[in-house]
This record gives C-alpha cells, sequence and structure tokens, in this order.
C-alpha cells in the first residue's frame, strides 16, 4: 500500500524550519491569487504549459502535485507565488520552503522526461503593482534526485507510522459497534439516514429531535463507513462550546479501544499563551525556533489519542511551543477534528484550505445546523464604523495617518438614517486599499504588538476589501447614520454563493438540528447541492409527556405589549400553582422580560423567580441554571434566543415548563425589510425567509428544554393569538397535541395533534 502525500505536505513536514512568522503581510485572497497566477502565465510565450501534474515514488510514497508552469522549450518549470506589500519582508522560512516545493517538481519532471538538468525559477507577483521578482537557478537530476530522496528519507518513518495508523484504524472501525446496549428511538432512524448519505456521497439535511442521542447517532455511522468510502478525516462541527463538547464525548466513547485519533480545535484568542505579543520570533517565545521544535511536539501529541485543548496545551508548553498552532499542524494527522463551524465555512478557513490543498477525502457534521444561516452570514459580513477612526488615526504614524485621512474624506456621506447604496463606493475602496497597504508596512517595521485600534480598523479594511471583490446579489452595501457618524457594511443576505464550494467538496455534509423545518429555506439559503437527501426523524417522545398550550387571548405584539403583562402573570402563576417547580419563561426583549418579572413578582412575591441579564459572563450563566434543582422552585425569566434558548440539558424535575411570550419574530427594521425584499425576489417568500421561519425557529428550540427524556413530563404555553394560525402551527413539531391554555378560549378549528 502506498502512502500518497502531496509536494506541499511533504516539503511542509520536512523543509520548514526556524521561527513561526506571522507578522503583519496580509496573503493574498483566493481570488487574487488565482488573478495573480493568470497575469503572470499569460505572459509567458506560446507553448507554456500550466498546471503540469508530476508525480514520482520513493519506497512506499507517492508524492504528486500540479507545478505552476513549465517552458518546454528553455527547460525553465516555475513557481509562482504571489503577495502584497514589500518583496525583502517575505520570511526567510517562507522561500526555504518555495525552493523545496519546486526543487521537487524539478526531480519529478526530470525522472519524467528523462532531462539531465533543469532551470527553475521562484516567480514572486505583487498583487498591487503587477510587478513580477524573479529567481532563478539551474539544477541538474543528480543534485535533484538527492534532495527528493532526502526528503523523502525524513518523511517516510513517519508515513509508515501513518500507514500503519490508518490500517489499524480501518481496521477497527470496520468492527466498531454501536457503544450501547441498544439504539434510543429514534436514534437507528437517524445513524441508517447519515450512513446511506456517505455511502452515496450525498448530502443529508435531518430533523432530529432533542433526546435521541443526536450527537453519537451521527458520529457513529461516519466512522463505520470511513472505511470502506475512505474517508480521511471527520469534522464535526458546532456553533458553541456546549456542542463541542458533546461531540469530544461521542468520540472519545465511540473511539474508546481503537486507534482513533480526536482533535480539538480552539479559537486562537482563547488558546494563545502571550496575547500580548506579535505572532514572530522576534517577539514571542513559542514562535521562536516554532519548526525547529515541532518535530518532537508532533510526535509527543500522537501520544494522545484524545487531544483536547487541556492535553493540547499541556504538549505544546512541554515542548515550547504555540499550543494553537501545534493544533493547527496536528488537524494534518487527525481523523475526528471538533470545532467550530468558521474552520470548515468562513472566508479563508482552515480546514477547508487544507482538504483542498491535500485532497482530503472528508465528511463534515454540522451540529445544531438551524444556526448555519445566521453564522454564514455573519461570516461574510463586515461593517466599518467612521467614529472608529478617530482612534487609530490619533495614534499613528504620519504615513498612517495620511492614509486614514483619505479614508475619512472618502466616506459617503449618510443623507438618511438608513440607506442601501446602489454599489460599492469605489472611491473609498481605492482609500481603504491604500490605507491597508501603508499599515502593512508599519506593522511589518514594528517588532511589539501594534495599537489596538489601529489593529482593529486594519482587519476589518481587509475583510471589507475583500468582500468587495466577491459582491453580488447575494448581499447589500447599506450606510446607516449614527449620530455625527455612520458605519457602512457589506451584509450578506444569502450565503449560499460561498458556501457551494463546501459542500462540493466534501464527500459528504450532514446538517441536523431538532428544527430544521421547512427543509428548503435551509437548502435555498445555504446553498445545498439538489441531491441532498432529507429526514425528520420520529420523536420519542409522546404527546402524553408534553401539554402544549395556546394562550389565544393574549397578544404579544409590541402595541400591545404593556396589555398583556397583566394576564401573563396570571396566566404564569395559574399553571405554578397547580404544579410547582422549575419553569423558563421567555420573552421577545430585555425590556419586556424585565417589565413582566417585576410585575409578576410584585403580584406574586412568594414565587421564586431570577433574570437573565445583560452581557452575562460564563459565571452568570452558571449560576443562573445552578438554581434550577430537582428538588427547587420557582421561575427564571430569559430572553428568547439568548443562552438559556437552546444546548442546555435540564431533564426531570429541574425544568417542568416553559412559559414563551413571544413568536419570536425579528424586528421589523431597515435591515430586515431589506432582507425581506432580497428574500423575496431571490426565493419568492420574503417574509416567511426573513420572519416567520427564525421566529419559530426559536421558539420551538425553547420548548425542547422542558422534555429532554422518555420519563420526562412537562407543559409548554405558548403565549400570543398568533400561535393558533395554521401558518405557524405547521411549523411545529408534529407530536405536539395543541390545547387551548385555560381562560383563552378555544384553540382554532385544525388544531394539529401528534
Amino acid at each position: 500500500m502506498s502512502y500518497v502525500v502531496a509536494v506541499r505536505a511533504l516539503c511542509e513536514f520536512t523543509a520548514k524550519q526556524g521561527d513561526l512568522d506571522l507578522r503583519f503581510t496580509p496573503s493574498p485572497t483566493a481570488q487574487e491569487g488565482i488573478a495573480g497566477h493568470q497575469v503572470v502565465t499569460s505572459r509567458r510565450s506560446p507553448g507554456y504549459q500550466t498546471e503540469l501534474a508530476l508525480s514520482g515514488e520513493h519506497g512506499p510514497l507517492l508524492v504528486r502535485g500540479r507545478a505552476d508552469g513549465y517552458d518546454p522549450a528553455q527547460r525553465l518549470i516555475e513557481e509562482i507565488k504571489t503577495y502584497r506589500g514589500q518583496f525583502a519582508r517575505i520570511p526567510d522560512n517562507h522561500r526555504h520552503l518555495h525552493w523545496a516545493q519546486l526543487r521537487v517538481y524539478g526531480h519529478l519532471l526530470c525522472a519524467r522526461d528523462g532531462l539531465d538538468q533543469v532551470d527553475l525559477a521562484l516567480v514572486y507577483y505583487e498583487i498591487g503593482s503587477g510587478e513580477e521578482t524573479v529567481l532563478r537557478e539551474t539544477r541538474s537530476a543528480a543534485e535533484l534526485a538527492t534532495l527528493f530522496e532526502d526528503l523523502c528519507g525524513r518523511f517516510i518513518d513517519w508515513a509508515q507510522q501513518e500507514l500503519a495508523h490508518r490500517e489499524a484504524r480501518d481496521a477497527a472501525l470496520a468492527q466498531l459497534r454501536f457503544p450501547h446496549a441498544e439504539f434510543r428511538p429514534g436514534q437507528r432512524q437517524l445513524a441508517e439516514a447519515v450512513f446511506r448519505a456517505n455511502a452515496g456521497a450525498r448530502c443529508l439535511l435531518a430533523q432530529a429531535p432533542t433526546g435521541i442521542g443526536k450527537t453519537v447517532g451521527s458520529l457513529f455511522p461516519v466512522l463505520k463507513a470511513a472505511p470502506q468510502q475512505r474517508i480521511d478525516k471527520v469534522l464535526f462541527l458546532a456553533a458553541k462550546t456546549p456542542g463541542r463538547q458533546l461531540g469530544l464525548d461521542a468520540a472519545s466513547t465511540l473511539g474508546r479501544g481503537t486507534p482513533l485519533r480526536v482533535l480539538e480545535l480552539a479559537a486562537r484568542d482563547k488558546a494563545c499563551e502571550h496575547p500580548d505579543k506579535a505572532c514572530h520570533g522576534e517577539s514571542c517565545p513559542l514562535a521562536q525556533g516554532f519548526y525547529d521544535r515541532l518535530p518532537a511536539a508532533r510526535q509527543a501529541a500522537l501520544a494522545h489519542p484524545m487531544l483536547d485543548r487541556a492535553a493540547l496545551r499541556e504538549v505544546a508548553l512541554a515542548h515550547d511551543v504555540c499550543p494553537y498552532y501545534l493544533g493547527s499542524e496536528m488537524a494534518r494527522w487527525s481523523d475526528v477534528i471538533v470545532g467550530d463551524y468558521n474552520y470548515w465555512f468562513d472566508t479563508g478557513a482552515m480546514l477547508y484550505g487544507l482538504a483542498l490543498a491535500n485532497q482530503w477525502r472528508v465528511s463534515v457534521l454540522v451540529d445544531e445546523a438551524h444556526n448555519m444561516v445566521s453564522r454564514a452570514r455573519a461570516m461574510h459580513t463586515c461593517a466599518l464604523d467612521r467614529g472608529a477612526l478617530r482612534a487609530p488615526g490619533a495614534a499613528a504614524p504620519p504615513l498612517a495617518k495620511k492614509a486614514l485621512g483619505r479614508v475619512t474624506r472618502a466616506w459617503p456621506e449618510a443623507t438618511q438614517p438608513y440607506e442601501v447604496l446602489p454599489a460599492l463606493p469605489d472611491k473609498l475602496l481605492a482609500a481603504l486599499q491604500t490605507a491597508t497597504s501603508a499599515i502593512t508596512d508599519l506593522l511589518a517595521e514594528q517588532p511589539a504588538p501594534p495599537d489596538p485600534a489601529l489593529q482593529r480598523f486594519y482587519f476589518d479594511a481587509l475583510h471589507f476589501t475583500r468582500l468587495a471583490e466577491t459582491f453580488g446579489e447575494h448581499s447589500l452595501c447599506d450606510l446607516t447614520r449614527e449620530g455625527k457618524d455612520s458605519a457602512l457594511s457589506i451584509r450578506n443576505v444569502v450565503p449560499a454563493p460561498f458556501l457551494k464550494s463546501r459542500f462540493a467538496l466534501a464527500h459528504s455534509t450532514t446538517l441536523f438540528s431538532a428544527t430544521l423545518s421547512p427543509w428548503h429555506y435551509y437548502s435555498d439559503a445555504l446553498g445545498l447541492p439538489d441531491s441532498t437527501a432529507w429526514i425528520d426523524v420520529d420523536s420519542p417522545f409522546s404527546a402524553d409527556q408534553l401539554a402544549v398550550r395556546v394562550a389565544g387571548h393574549i397578544s404579544t405584539r409590541y402595541q400591545h405589549r404593556s396589555a398583556s403583562l397583566a394576564p401573563i402573570a396570571q396566566l404564569m402563576a395559574q399553571e405554578y400553582t397547580q404544579r410547582p417547580g422549575n419553569y423558563l419563561a421567555f420573552f421577545s426583549s430585555f425590556d419586556y422580560l424585565e417589565q413582566a418579572a417585576t410585575l409578576f413578582a410584585e403580584r406574586h412575591p412568594d414565587v421564586p423567580t431570577w433574570l437573565q441579564s445583560r452581557r452575562m459572563n460564563e459565571d452568570e450563566r452558571a449560576a443562573f441554571l445552578e438554581r434550577f434543582t430537582e428538588d427547587g422552585r420557582g421561575i427564571g425569566f430569559a430572553v428568547l434566543g439568548g443562552a438559556f434558548g437552546e444546548g442546555i440539558d435540564l431533564p426531570g424535575a429541574r425544568l417542568i415548563g416553559a412559559f414563551i411570550a413571544t413568536l419570536g419574530l425579528p424586528q421589523v427594521n431597515p435591515v430586515n425589510e431589506q432582507l425581506r425584499e432580497r428574500m423575496q425576489a431571490t426565493f419568492g417568500a420574503g417574509y416567511d425567509y426573513t420572519y416567520l421561519y427564525p421566529g419559530i425557529q426559536k421558539v420551538v428550540q425553547a420548548a425542547g428544554r422542558v422534555v429532554r427524556t422518555l420519563d420526562d413530563r412537562g407543559v409548554v404555553v405558548l403565549i400570543d393569538d398568533r400561535f393558533g394560525k395554521a401558518p405557524v402551527r405547521d411549523l411545529l413539531p408534529r407530536w405536539w397535541k395543541i390545547e387551548a391554555a385555560s381562560g383563552s378560549g378555544r384553540v382554532p378549528s385544525g388544531s394539529r395533534c401528534g
């Protein structure tokens, strides 16, 4: 069995040396890089060959890749690198790596064509100026063969180790058994659908109720399919920390007794040991000599089959290397990787880039996928605040200050509180390009961390200009007046154009959640392939476990909220008196929550209450949840769609009921109205896609906190007359039996039963 390795991966493993150096030299975007390559190759003579596929063997290694360009007439092979800024600031270790790649291609070409020597050229193309800097050398076939054998020799022990690991992993996964005595109700249905999706290399949207064990039920079939489908990596992606922990727990359970390697990727700001230092050897001790110490750290990390954040940090610090970048390195050698959505779906997603470069076969699991639309929009949205220019301007050196002044002068005038611009402001974009170039030069010259305000503007400006390159019907450019200043945004409306490439590259992607109805909303917004399968997993719960009541005599519309407070307090008191215990009460805003809690406490002082507050930290959120004890009583007031509306588990008597005093509809404001218009024009369902579906999804998520196991019993009171209307009822879970709340009259005809 051969071990297939890309030229780039071989060289990155064996030829990198010295410091980790991430000074502020922003790399071009993928689009800029492609365009730069095209410009360079268009300047070459007829007969010039691009994307030349080359491969060769050395022992068990099959090394393959594509050389950027080859001129047969000159026997000249070229490696083209695009960059921004000054050529002299390209770190030496980068150039060393580039030469190694080019020399490997030179050897593969000589071996293929029987050449005795070849000319090699490193071509550096500066995106801004269009200038080429060319470094050339001539190497004999014998020299290149020796270099190739040296690199392969250093890699081969690792490759043999990895081959043995892969064989042992696949053998163990082929024999993998479900870790529990039996599947929970609904769990087998989910697992079979996920297995079929991987066997057929398709995407899957899976709506599966809370409490069936979705995490194990989705990860188990992917691991089971991995040997036959030759899956290299399984990515378990979640929106929040609790979801990632569930993924780690499931991987630990399933991997017990197997050689499965599991890695947790933490955010850079959480993994950084020296946040006051810049990421290069002159500033950070963990960056200095990073690549020299990396081999030992990498080998030590493999001794930990579960490389969670704590284990990764322990290994990294024992070898004096950066934990975050050790994690990035170990992603190459792990079987299951647990992390945030952005590692695969963001513009510069690390795992997507690695999979593309190394031709990995990847199966992606997206947990709590109802969050994907809003998260994906945020990934491809950027706002610049004109007022924020003052802070970096005050501290900036003269050249940067001058460039920031141009940005201020080019800023479009805000004549209205909110307006959508007909086109991107070209003068401002040009000024931003000049400013980022000036700041790049400034930051590259200083080893100390930059001024925080200047750095914040710099990254925002880079993000904005890169989004501008892909601007289209999927996004808006809007200007919002804020007092004397204004904010300019490129605001993504439909993430689909950005995500289609992610779904196309993955062998299979499964998106699962308790709330993915209607499926066409998620399919349209996210750009899922036409072949995507859909499953609505049967609920393990029965209608007699959860009393669902509609208070149709109350309106929670904004203009009726003052009048709603007293009847809501009365309704909550009635339910609490009938069955004292722990309840959650959800409202549409903090103002509404506080008004309702104040009135309820005044009228019913004997009932304990506690409130979610604005900007709670982790300890405060934990304290809020600690009030929900098995023998506790009281009502916790929370905001729908906030920290306590999903992702929390309060089984049994810890939570016996929920009051939901809102449909969860997003606020009607100029921005959302623009989203509605664009959704209407694109999909013909503007109101539903902008307001109704996202709102009811939050309601169902909050209601799902009540019944968590087959032994739970509880009540959900839906407080608003609109919950009785057919378009809303049709979006509620099939197994619910909806009744009228006490004092609200009967539920309108057509009320759905499970």
